[in-house]
């Protein structure tokens, strides 16, 4: 693991996961439950400045319709979407 969450700091972040859209929650909560504990640091607050932005970009990045101009969450937005592309088997 790249470095120890609390249970408390998962936990918010199942939370934050759960957007308005079902679309996104199908994206973002298997991120948070599968790889968020083994992000790094500087990964896991990207990941909490993600969680920050509105639904409708969140949408449109992970649809690939367009991409966040900050580097720090296109990074982060590549990770989900590499998990998301990854078969559930080989997670």
């Amino acid at each position: 693991m790249a470095g120890m969450i609390t249970d408390e700091e998962l936990n918010r972040m199942r939370w934050a996961a759960r957007r308005g859209m079902l679309e996104l929650d199908l994206v973002l909560e298997p991120f948070v439950v599968a790889r968020y504990a083994h992000l790094d640091a500087v990964d896991r607050q990207r990941f909490q400045q993600l969680m920050l932005c509105e639904d409708q970009d969140l949408f449109a990045w992970f649809l690939g319709r367009q991409q966040p101009e900050d580097e720090e969450l296109a990074a982060i937005v590549s990770q989900v979407l590499d998990f998301t592309r990854t078969k559930p088997a080989d997670r």
